[in-house]
């Protein structure tokens, strides 16, 4: 199987003087674009790094970041890309568990300078002067499809976060999975929408270079300015999270562009309310409509369904379609056996995207890999055409806007608050975000708290995304099974009530 420096060597070949990036007024031919991810060697090894070192990335949309993302594994080191939206304590934790030692940073590091050897700035012309003084040097010659090309932290804080291990052998097959759900070639104009340290950012970057697809990178999501951007370079296709979507929808019904160069809009991260589909058909008129399942565990494309606009009124609209080609899924208990067809149950994965396991974390890694199998801590059930129904999410995660939350980090920063006595954290339906952040606290009687200050409490410890949108006060302890552990279930109960599942 192929590594990462393959798609660099043959957009290279087949399209060197052909403009391939675009962003803001920088405009890179592929030529240029592979020249740049070879110098990016040389500077990794001015700056005292071996092959298998970690570097880590905190920035905003770019072509430097996709530099990054690509010369970084085909030079022989790690990338590790880092959510900017994380809050110090979560970024100074993952740079610290992977180990890190030069650090790519869009903005001022602050303390986040004093974890590593060495930061280099993407915003002050630093990065710009050293990769224009370096000389091209060949990609690394020995990397082979199992070494390990990135870490994808998933989460936050202390023992949550986890650096999810993918190999250049699981990127590439993603590349051909991406390639099989929603196919490109050389005429399409990709339009990046979702953050590149995101999956839903990076699925497709890989997959624009083989094909020698132009890819126009868009620096923070704006639904107006996406929208001018796909009229300006005709744009073919993209792919962005649900409430990216909702938000351009919304967007350009009120006040239309020219967009009939769209021709694919694919969509994942979080399920996605059926309306919003169907106002998508009257915004973007004439564009399919593709809905994507995955995990970052699994590189990230698990299922695809095509033509989704076609299927709003029938069965299948609630599926997240079939698997990519080389994914087998199977639905089994909690005992291990397999479901009987049709029958809810423990959706788990294999296949050649399949992460190697969690970075310097056996116990985890053991958890949810058996025999080549990655347990993806959802429910749900297959019917006889083969297609995926997500039903509920077995895992203690919610998905709020395509963002993963984990509800321990949530409480884990509640539970810090002096009066709080006890707190349990879930998802309940949201319109805009698919799900929000809901707490339900507990104070103790001699420190009364209120909702705000809840609010105002955990803000400056998690990601703002991770903050509770609403906080429910309760005088009555919560309800606990018989070992003690809260009922969630119970407390999720009556905002589910009239969902058809348990994911929104």
């Amino acid at each position: 199987m192929h590594t990462i420096k393959n798609p660099l060597l043959r957009v290279e070949q087949m399209a060197t003087d052909v403009e391939g990036l675009i962003c803001g007024e920088v405009r890179r031919t592929f030529g240029e674009f592979v020249s740049r991810c070879r110098r990016l060697g040389t500077v990794l090894s001015d700056l005292g790094t071996d092959r298998g070192d970690r570097v880590a990335i905190i920035s905003f949309n770019s072509i430097e970041f996709i530099e990054l993302y690509c010369g970084i594994p085909a030079a022989g080191r790690v990338q590790v890309p880092l959510n900017f939206r994380w809050a110090d304590p979560e970024l100074a934790y993952a740079l610290e568990d992977s180990g890190a030692n030069v650090l790519f940073i869009d903005r001022d590091p602050g303390a986040l300078a004093e974890l590593v050897e060495t930061v280099v700035r993407l915003d002050t012309g630093d990065y710009a002067a050293r990769i224009d003084a370096a000389a091209e040097t060949d990609f690394d010659a020995d990397i082979g499809p199992d070494d390990l090309a990135g870490l994808f932290y998933t989460g936050g804080t202390t023992g949550a976060s986890k650096g999810v291990m993918l190999t250049h052998a699981n990127l590439i097959a993603n590349t051909y999975n991406a390639q099989m759900l929603f196919p490109l070639d050389e005429r399409d104009v990709y339009q990046v929408i979702a953050p590149l340290f995101h999956a839903a950012g990076s699925v497709a970057v890989l997959q624009c270079l083989y094909v020698g697809a132009r890819q126009v990178v868009v620096p923070v999501f704006n639904p107006a300015a996406i929208l001018d951007q796909i009229e300006a370079e005709q744009v073919t296709s993209t792919l962005g999270v649900p409430s990216m979507l909702a938000a351009q929808v919304e967007t350009q019904l009120v006040e239309p562009r020219g967009v009939s160069s769209l021709r694919l809009y694919a969509h994942g991260g979080s399920p996605v309310p059926l309306e919003v589909i169907r106002r998508g058909v009257q915004a973007f008129p004439g564009t399919e409509f593709a809905h994507l399942y995955g995990a970052t565990e699994t590189a990230p494309l698990i299922t695809g369904m095509r033509r989704e606009e076609q299927e709003l009124d029938g069965e299948r609209a609630a599926s997240c379609g079939t698997p990519a080609l080389g994914v087998e899924i199977r639905i089994q208990q909690s005992d291990g056996t397999p479901h009987p067809l049709g029958q809810p149950g423990d959706v788990l994965v294999r296949g050649d995207n399949v992460m190697a396991g969690y970075w310097n974390k056996p116990e985890q890694t053991a958890a949810v890999l058996q025999d080549g199998w990655y347990n993806t801590g959802d429910v749900g059930r297959l019917d006889e055409q083969g297609n995926l129904y997500l039903l509920d999410r077995s895992k203690d995660m919610i998905i709020s806007g395509g963002e993963n939350v984990y509800c321990t980090e949530v409480e884990d920063a509640i539970y810090t608050h002096p009066g709080v006595l006890e707190a349990a954290v879930f998802g309940i339906p949201s319109e805009q975000w698919g799900e929000a952040v809901h707490a339900v606290v507990v104070p103790r009687e001699s420190t009364p708290v209120t909702p705000d200050e809840i609010v105002t409490h955990v803000r400056g410890l998690i990601a703002g995304y991770k903050v509770p949108q609403t906080v429910e006060m309760r005088a009555d302890e919560l309800p606990k099974s018989g070992p003690g552990k809260v009922l969630k279930r119970e407390l999720r109960a009556p905002y589910w009530a009239d969902q058809d599942s348990q994911i929104h």
